[in-house]
């Protein structure tokens, strides 16, 4: 009973531990449920690198809380690096990781009715510790937590968890139709977006505290969460779970169960989503990025297009033979996310706050992206290494014990 309750119970519910080799054929049976697994934890590993691209601003300079470039940054190279992150990563890659947060529900209310295993105590319990988890990450590393609105978001999904795939993706529909419509009914109202020369004081402020010891950067998180919520509430949260419905109803249809199946609705995924994601990303830089309100409208109606056609880029690329390396290399890093997550908040506060070497505002825009690069690539070999002896990445274990209420298996 107790194998039977940890296989229904995992991080992600995947059917199987084996990861196949760089290279390695599909197969019908097992080897198909094994290809279907990698690709999900694949694709968790790619929205993991997008995330890190626009999270680790916030680190690097308090002007980025504040929605402003740092002055001391100006060059033309500077602003090529920043708009290029505009365009490619910010407000895409949360999106991403969302929906395979709504994916994975299905595969775990999947694996628990195939065991006979009692879901929804479990389920509470583990929304229960990414609570606790995101509220020590917003405290002590970073304001910006996602955890915990996943946490409080995966109650909703619960209580709509026999949806129809067609009603979940209307109401999908109408979650970012409505904050779009908030934020246009701002611009048509001429409210202010951002005051520049209020925003620069303040991240000026914000880079200072950042630079002292622990109990200035922890009481800098307290200061600005309110803000964090205030924006939480009004943007990201009813996206994020309109990606949840999005990854439910996908996961319904076992989209991602046959990739080869779908590759002309993937196709037509990137002719669509390219076009209108770009052409949107690059509106909203011309109307000044995410620091108008104009342009916080227009990112959350063409976002998910340009997230959808990366989703579907990776998808077929994963099945050529030079992708299948690609995702083998990806698939650890996104078996632990959630410990490289934390993990690269920490590692960002050891580097640019003072409570290590206070790189803050003194690297420029290139370092940073430089920075950001080699902390991914590096937890990607670290999360190959400790999954070669481990079953879970260690936060994985932890969240499992709760899970399960129950003392998981640490090794293979």
């Amino acid at each position: 009973m107790t194998k039977m309750r940890n296989a229904a119970a995992s991080n992600d519910q995947r059917e199987t531990d084996r990861q196949p080799r760089p290279g390695e054929r599909e197969r019908s049976g097992p080897g198909r449920d094994v290809r279907r697994i990698l690709d999900v934890d694949a694709l968790r590993g790619f929205a993991l690198l997008g995330i890190l691209v626009v999270n680790v601003w916030y680190f690097a300079s308090g002007f980025a809380f504040h929605r402003v470039l740092d002055p001391a940054y100006d060059s033309g190279l500077d602003h090529g690096v920043h708009t290029a992150v505009a365009l490619l990563f910010e407000m895409k890659f949360y999106l991403l990781f969302s929906f395979l947060f709504g994916y994975s529900f299905t595969l775990q209310l999947d694996s628990a009715n195939r065991h006979g295993a009692a879901f929804r105590p479990r389920f509470l319990r583990r929304l229960a510790g990414l609570f606790v988890l995101g509220g020590i990450h917003a405290l002590l590393l970073f304001q910006g937590d996602i955890l915990s609105t996943y946490a409080v978001l995966g109650l909703v999904l619960l209580a709509v968890q026999r949806i129809r795939p067609r009603t979940a993706l209307i109401l999908a529909g109408v979650l970012i139709g409505l904050v779009v419509l908030f934020f246009a009914s701002l611009a048509l109202a001429s409210v202010s977006s951002v005051d520049q020369a209020a925003a620069l004081t303040a991240g000026q402020q914000t880079t200072e505290a950042l630079a002292g010891g622990p109990s200035s950067v922890i009481a800098e998180h307290l200061r600005t969460l309110p803000t964090m919520v205030a924006g939480t509430i009004v943007l990201q949260a009813p996206v994020a779970f309109a990606m949840f419905l999005l990854g439910l109803a996908a996961g319904r249809r076992r989209i991602l169960a046959d990739v080869s199946s779908y590759r002309r609705g993937l196709r037509l995924l990137q002719l669509i989503g390219y076009p209108i994601g770009l052409a949107g990303a690059m509106t909203v830089v011309g109307l000044g990025g995410i620091a108008t309100v104009e342009g916080l409208a227009l990112t959350t109606a063409t976002g998910p297009a340009l997230a959808a056609a990366y989703a579907a880029s990776m998808l077929q690329l994963f099945h050529t033979g030079a992708g299948r390396r690609v995702a083998a290399a990806l698939a650890p890093g996104g078996r632990m996310a959630l410990t490289n997550y934390l993990g690269q908040s920490l590692v960002c506060v050891l580097l640019f706050t003072g409570v290590g070497f206070g790189l803050v505002g003194r690297i420029a825009p290139l370092g940073v992206l430089a920075i950001a690069a080699g902390i991914f690539a590096a937890q990607l070999a670290v999360s190959a290494y400790w999954l070669r002896g481990h079953r879970y990445g260690p936060v994985e274990w932890l969240l499992r014990a709760v899970t399960n209420a129950e003392r998981p298996a640490w090794r293979r």
